[in-house]
């Protein structure tokens, strides 16, 4: 079941993609017909381009050195994963199709020329100077922490922020948890028996920084409080206590 809340100001395909490749932690490489995971071993270029270290025996590096041209080409995967434990944790994929080159220090440099975004929503090709000129969403780097916060030791604020929802979408619903936060807004979760929706809760403007984050969130709470307590949630309440 999906949601019934109105999505509202969002990244656009660009953003999103240059902001999971900012926050990511691994990737799979695949290049010459193998496979390779790599983890904590890539930067970002400012354009978009992939650092990789790879050890000195990789396979990787070989064809990079080897290859005639000198650029093997490759599919690089990074995945989003939500960092609250929910149903379907993977958020977003991102591949990449490209060419590596050896960089001159011992790593291997990256070079994209087609990136494809895949969101529950569905799939897109990303224009590449769009991602190439594009900036990661600055709360990125942050989101993991902000989010694990907010649902360890803030489960009332959460619930508050129920309030916010439409009563349709908390029909049935078992659990909300908060799933992403950008700079536009935050993603609630709504888990039910057997199904799950997310809803959207839009800042009034975008927060640039974790600074101006903690004004947007307690702008979004005194909103959720000065509203009523959605009657699902009320019922829900009611029959935990039983």
């Amino acid at each position: 079941m999906g949601d019934t809340q109105d999505w509202a100001a969002g990244p656009g395909a660009a953003e999103r993609a240059r902001s999971v490749l900012a926050a990511a932690w691994s990737c799979g490489v695949t290049a010459d017909g193998a496979r390779e995971e790599y983890v904590g071993a890539h930067s970002v270029t400012e354009d978009g381009g992939v650092l990789l270290d790879v050890p000195e025996d990789s396979a990787l590096l070989a064809a990079a050195f080897c290859s005639p041209r000198g650029e093997p080409s490759a599919m690089l995967e990074f995945a989003d994963v939500a960092p609250v434990p929910v149903r379907q944790r993977i958020r977003a994929r991102l591949w990449l199709a490209g060419w590596f080159a050896p960089a001159g220090d011992g790593s291997l440099l990256f070079r994209p020329t087609r990136v494809v975004l895949r969101q529950p929503s569905g799939a897109v090709l990303v224009d590449l100077d769009e991602f190439a000129a594009a900036r990661p969403d600055p709360l990125a780097p942050a989101e993991a922490g902000l989010l694990t916060h907010l649902a360890d030791a803030h489960p009332d604020a959460v619930e508050r922020l129920t309030r916010l929802v439409r009563p349709e979408s908390l029909h049935a619903a078992t659990r909300v948890t908060p799933l992403a936060v950008d700079r536009h807004g935050l993603t609630l979760r709504i888990e039910r028996t057997r199904a799950h929706g997310d809803v959207r809760l839009t800042f009034h403007t975008p927060a640039d920084d974790v600074t101006q984050l903690t004004e947007r969130m307690h702008a979004l709470l005194a909103q959720a409080s000065a509203a009523a307590c959605p009657r699902a949630l009320l019922r829900q309440r009611a029959e935990g206590d039983r």
